[in-house]
């Protein structure tokens, strides 16, 4: 168990990417940066980031058509941090 009852959270690994955000029903993106990530999610720099919604598609490259859906789990400024869901 992890110190002070926190529950440890899987290693993330720098990455300092370009990454895009794509909205269902919705035909622009949002460019943005993946500054970390680990296999259950992500930390991103964003500007506007107050003005996602609590979902949203992350893909990394502009081709791709699919990306990994994300859960907004917190936001601090022009930082959020996100889980991937299913």
């Amino acid at each position: 168990m992890a110190a002070f009852g926190r529950k440890s959270r899987e290693p993330r690994r720098s990455q300092n990417a370009k990454a895009w955000i794509t909205f269902p029903g919705a035909f622009g993106v949002v460019e943005c940066s993946v500054l970390d990530m680990s296999p259950s999610g992500a930390k991103l720099s964003i500007a506007n980031a107050e003005r996602l919604g609590s979902r949203f598609t992350l893909t990394f490259s502009l081709a791709s058509r699919t990306g990994r859906t994300c859960e907004i789990r917190w936001r601090k400024g022009s930082l959020i941090g996100v889980r991937f869901v299913a």
